[in-house]
This record gives C-alpha cells, sequence and structure tokens, in this order.
C-alpha cells in the first residue's frame, strides 16, 4: 500500500546535525515536517538551524519530543539515530506500531542495511534506506531496498525527493556503504592508518591530498562528521567485514574516549575556536 503525501506530514527521528538537514529538505518547497528528539535543547538548536537555513521556500518545520504525536498522519518517517543496530531494531519496531499503516518506513543509516533490522515491521515492503550525506550542500541520497521493498514506494520515494531539491540514486543490490560511502570508507579508512603507523599526520596528509585534487582533506571531513560517528560506522564495518585493520579504530577511540569528538567538541583531529555543540551528529 502507497501512501499519497498529499496534505502529509514527513516525521524526522532525531534532531542531530543530520536530521535537521533531511527535515530542511523535506521542508523545502512548502514541505511540513515534523522533527522529533528527547532533548529538548537540541530540539530548539535543530528549529532554530533550520530557519537561518531554509530561506524563502521553506515549509512548516516544528519539534516535539512525543514520537507518538510526531507520527500521526505522516506519509513517511526518517531514522536519523546514532549508528548502532540495535538501537534501530528497537526503533523500528516502535514506528511499526505508531506509525500509519501506510507510512514509508525509512532509514538514514550509513553502513547498516534495512534488511538487518526489518523483521521487526509486518509489513516490510514499507521499509528501505534513504541515506542521505549532508544536505542542503551535498545532496545526493541514496535508495536501497531492504529486499522487500515495494517497487512503488522506492518510485514514490525517488519522485517526492526530486521534488524537494534532493538527487537521489538506486543502490542496485544491497550493499554495506552504499555507493558513495564504499569509496569513501576506503579513503578514509587507509587515510587513518597512515597516521597510525605512523607516516604522516592528520594536517600533512589533509594537505597532500589537497594539492593532488581531493578538495577537503579526510581528517578535517571526520572531523565535521563527528568522530564517534566515524568510530560507530568503523566498529560496524568490522563485524561484518572481518578483513578491516584495527589500526585505524584503535585511532579514533583514543580521540574519543579523550572527549575530542571533532568540531562539536571544539577538538578532533584539529582544534576549534569554538565547540559546535548543537551539531551533534545522529546518524
Amino acid at each position: 500500500m502507497t501512501p499519497d503525501p498529499a496534505g502529509r506530514p514527513v516525521t524526522v527521528v532525531g534532531a542531530g546535525t543530520l536530521g535537521r538537514r533531511i527535515a530542511l529538505m523535506w521542508g523545502s518547497r512548502g514541505g511540513e515536517v515534523r522533527l522529533v528528539d528527547p532533548d529538548a535543547g537540541q530540539r530548539d538548536a535543530a528549529v532554530a538551524w533550520v530557519r537561518e537555513h531554509g530561506g524563502p521556500e521553506a515549509g512548516e518545520v516544528a519539534a516535539t519530543g512525543d514520537l507518538a504525536a510526531a507520527l500521526d498522519g505522516a506519509w513517511q518517517v526518517v531514522e536519523s539515530v546514532p549508528e548502532r543496530l540495535q538501537a534501530k531494531r528497537d526503533l523500528f519496531a516502535e514506528l511499526d506500531r505508531l506509525a500509519p499503516a501506510d507510512a514509508v518506513l525509512a532509514s538514514n543509516s550509513s553502513s547498516i542495511p534495512s534488511s538487518r533490522f526489518c523483521d521487526v515491521v509486518q509489513d516490510r515492503s514499507r521499509v528501505l534506506n534513504t541515506h542521505f550525506y549532508l544536505p542542503p550542500e551535498r545532496n545526493a541520497v541514496e535508495l536501497m531496498s531492504c529486499g522487500e521493498t515495494a517497487p512503488e514506494v522506492l518510485d514514490l520515494v525517488e519522485e517526492r525527493a526530486r521534488a524537494h531539491g534532493l538527487v537521489p540514486f538506486r543502490v542496485r543490490t544491497e550493499s554495506v556503504g552504499f555507493i558513495y560511502n564504499r569509496v569513501w570508507a576506503a579513503i578514509k579508512r587507509e587515510s587513518l592508518a597512515v597516521v597510525a603507523d605512523g607516516v604522516s599526520t592528520p594536517e600533512e596528509l589533509d594537505e597532500i591530498y589537497r594539492l593532488n585534487g581531493g578538495g577537503e582533506g579526510p581528517f578535517r571531513r571526520m572531523d565535521r562528521v563527528g568522530l564517534d560517528v566515524v568510530l560507530d560506522i568503523e566498529e560496524h564495518y568490522a563485524q561484518v567485514l572481518p578483513w578491516v585493520p584495527e589500526g585505524p579504530r584503535r585511532l579514533l577511540r583514543e580521540h574519543v574516549e579523550r572527549g575530542y569528538l571533532g568540531v562539536k567538541t571544539g577538538r578532533g583531529f584539529y582544534e576549534y575556536d569554538a565547540p559546535a555543540a548543537q551539531e551533534r551528529p545522529g546518524g
């Protein structure tokens, strides 16, 4: 059963760095979005961020801590919670119970296929991955079936994504890491290994990467994402890919254990003028 989006909101669960950006995109061009987060400060910061960056085409974006109320009438729910399998399983079981029966249930996971947790949903034809990057600057979104997603659900999400200024890409077969992140994971992991092995420093590697046409360096980029999030992703890769080396994760753990999480705490591989506490990543 494919939902009719007309007059119905999109609910985004998780108001962190990606959650608020996803809300901005679905709220653009007159859309209605409900953001859900248990942290009142996080909710307020997310709404303020959307208003600041939304521009004249921004639609209605509101935030609440009440999941059931936020799901009422929604045509699509996008999960943007931390990259931990059990957290996603628990949430999707709750979404299956509380969301409208025809609502699309989408995961923004950056490394976990929805097939890993869709068994907790009765009607798995409505479950898929919609993996966002950092909109509105990076507007690609990858759509990947859980293995049982109805073709018309994929078609609908693709069509609506285009209508809200996103550029969708179909992942043709289930892939841990989707399309772009499989390539990025190799760059990120080898960059961490180069530093963990004492071959270079984060600053030097970023500079040679830039000089050779790579753009923003891997360590600057990991700091923006959040080193705790990067570590969660790498730990998941290690669970499903036994050849993943330990050195890069060990380097990340050292920083995370010291509270050096990147831009959001004012220090990661680099130091920053002030922590951006409102930019806690969510997926």
